[in-house]
């Protein structure tokens, strides 16, 4: 199944509080049903109203971890974004609570890859994790050999 077909109609939220973090992603996944909630409370009351097939949460500004609880609660697959607190220690605290993916935000460009992998593997279409072999580079990069040896013991596999 491609990403599109995955992704076609599917009701998503995205929780940002930076308005062009929002239309960004909302016009990447413009085959998708689009909630946007630029607030903690905002996202509370959508995630109260409806279900979603797909969360993608900042983790600043909106209480991120908070809605996290939530979502993973409903058993909504959840994409956690970052910019400011993109570290392994949120990498991991997101996924001991339930994220699906952790994103930092400078990779926005394939949030529809993202998406649909996240998608793919809660409906058990293809094995979890994908996105992070795509991110593997980056997150070498970014924090190193001995925390990524880590982070695949621990989380990936």
């Amino acid at each position: 199944m491609s990403d599109a077909e995955i992704l076609e109609g599917k009701n998503i939220l995205i929780v940002d509080d930076e308005p062009d973090i929002l239309e960004a992603i909302e016009e990447q996944l413009d085959i998708a049903i689009i909630h946007k909630a630029s607030s903690y409370e905002a996202a509370v009351e959508l995630l109260e109203k409806q279900p979603f097939d797909l969360a993608i949460l900042d983790i600043m500004g909106v209480r991120g971890y908070e809605l996290l609880a939530l979502s993973t609660k409903k058993k909504i697959p959840t994409i956690m974004l970052t910019a400011h607190t993109l570290s392994p220690e949120s990498f991991d605290l997101s996924m001991k609570t339930g994220a699906d993916a952790f994103l930092p935000k400078d990779q926005l460009a394939d949030i529809h890859f993202y998406a649909s992998d996240s998608l793919k593997a809660a409906q058990k279409l293809k094995k979890p994790k994908k996105w992070f072999e795509k991110l593997e580079p980056y997150f070498k990069k970014k924090f190193g050999e001995a925390w990524l040896a880590d982070i695949r013991k621990s989380h990936i596999e």
